[in-house]
């Protein structure tokens, strides 16, 4: 197959999908084993360095999703597909790492604590998720841009929520979990009447596509002409998603505090 690193999808012919390629595989589990190993051994490092680095970081990650934007942006107009508007817009639930990262690192208060909640909970998982269901890969091969893009962006997302912990930087308590999902409520309230006026499905709560049961539930009620029912329905899920984190640290705290903190 002939492609550059740099081609867009529709300039590569003949790919089907390197998810769960040998690469991916290799990639998946180096992410498991490493970014809780590694912060691991960061655990004890000083909370400031880590203020500055979420400040840092969340500049590297505005850059990287406006290079990907632009990117993809001068395929899609110089092939004469025209500005996929739908596309580069970023509701979708894996852009509120970006603004997260942001309110994280420059403000103080209830943003900046809601921000950190969200970012230790629903977006440390859906980042785990990404990892693994990498739907990048779908459209392109493992070595190239397209695809480097969607695993360091889902990559992030689950490494600094995981460091994050080890450092105490936040420690979870039950109260995260709806605070964590308050900037998923802020961002439906541009998400909700976009999906329903273009039939875009930003943050997955319009026709949750590539969710397994969630994406037959939704096409069963839009059947019914009851879609908004399964719009409320998925958003009530992202609590969920929240509590599996909070529950698991919460187990983690109880058996480690008597332990690490020893050394």
């Amino acid at each position: 197959m002939n492609y550059g690193f740099f081609d867009y999808k529709y300039n590569i012919e003949g790919f089907t999908s390197d998810l769960f390629s040998v690469p991916h595989i290799v990639f998946i589990v180096l992410t498991f084993l490493l970014v809780p190993l590694i912060s691991y051994f960061l655990r004890k490092t000083d909370h400031s360095k880590i203020d500055k680095f979420i400040k840092y970081y969340s500049i590297f990650v505005v850059v990287f999703e406006v290079t990907k934007i632009t990117w993809e942006s001068y395929y899609d107009i110089t092939t004469g597909r025209g500005l996929n508007v739908e596309g580069i817009m970023p509701f979708y639930t894996c852009s509120l790492f970006i603004y997260t990262m942001i309110l994280a690192g420059w403000t103080k208060g209830k943003t900046r604590e809601y921000s950190l909640s969200f970012l230790t909970t629903i977006c440390m998982i859906c980042g785990a998720i990404g990892v693994v269901q990498c739907n990048g890969l779908n459209y392109y091969p493992f070595w190239t841009f397209g695809a480097f893009y969607s695993l360091i962006f889902h990559f992030s997302m689950f490494s600094v929520g995981v460091f994050l912990l080890f450092t105490k930087y936040k420690k979870l308590e039950w109260s995260d979990i709806i605070k964590g999902w308050i900037p998923m409520i802020i961002l439906s309230l541009i998400a909700t009447p976009m999906n329903y006026e273009y039939g875009a499905d930003y943050m997955q709560i319009y026709d949750a596509s590539g969710v397994p049961l969630m994406n037959d539930l939704a096409k069963l009620l839009a059947g019914m002409k009851l879609r908004f029912v399964f719009t409320n329905i998925m958003l009530a899920a992202y609590i969920f998603v929240g509590f599996v984190p909070t529950l698991i640290v919460k187990i983690i705290y109880r058996i480690t505090d008597k332990t690490i903190d020893k050394n």
